[in-house]
């Protein structure tokens, strides 16, 4: 399965592209895609415009973008709210199922821990990835997204197949707790 990881930015939307074959994780590719100055409607044209050639020229099977948190600024998280609403849009434009991950969720998936740093997740991604060099923040961060994704369907798709035994024992999940 490929999968298509968004980092979205206003100034800088990071993509990742990987594969996922079972528990291995391969690099497709990765990049950024920087928007001019000027005004926000030209800007969010470019983030859809751009957005759309990843998907036509690597052809994913789905999408995980990492979700808005509340900044200090409010208008700051307005605008970073409108560039990922470009990117979500270009993705189901493109009938890509899209999953979502907030920060947090992506450092713990990468790294372990959730108050990872930047430069923590660019090495982890390296490493997960085998890269021969070290992604750019936004590129890792968006591969970072990718690779929650995959790491998140695995569990779920575990978490499915257990899900019938557990049920002919009498057993189910009730406030993330197994109960019978």
């Amino acid at each position: 399965m490929k999968i298509l990881g968004i980092d979205p930015g206003l100034r800088t939307t990071g993509f990742g592209v990987i594969d996922q074959n079972g528990s291995k994780l391969t690099y497709i590719a990765s990049g950024t895609i920087k928007t001019p100055d000027g005004e926000l409607p030209q800007r969010l044209k470019v983030i859809l415009a751009s957005v759309g050639e990843v998907i036509a020229t690597y052809r994913p099977d789905c999408a995980a973008i990492e979700k808005v948190f509340v900044n200090v600024n409010p208008h700051s998280t307005l605008l970073l709210g409108q560039a990922r609403g470009a990117a979500i849009c270009a993705l189901v434009q493109a009938d890509l199922a899209v999953a979502e991950y907030t920060a947090l969720q992506v450092k713990q998936s990468v790294a372990g821990h959730g108050r990872a740093q930047k430069q923590q997740v660019q090495d982890m991604v390296q490493r997960l990835l085998a890269l021969p060099g070290l992604p750019g923040s936004d590129a890792a961060d968006a591969l970072g997204v990718a690779i929650c994704h995959a790491h998140s369907g695995a569990i779920l798709s575990t978490l499915g197949a257990l899900a019938p035994t557990l049920a002919k024992k009498g057993l189910r999940m009730r406030g993330g707790r197994l109960v019978g």
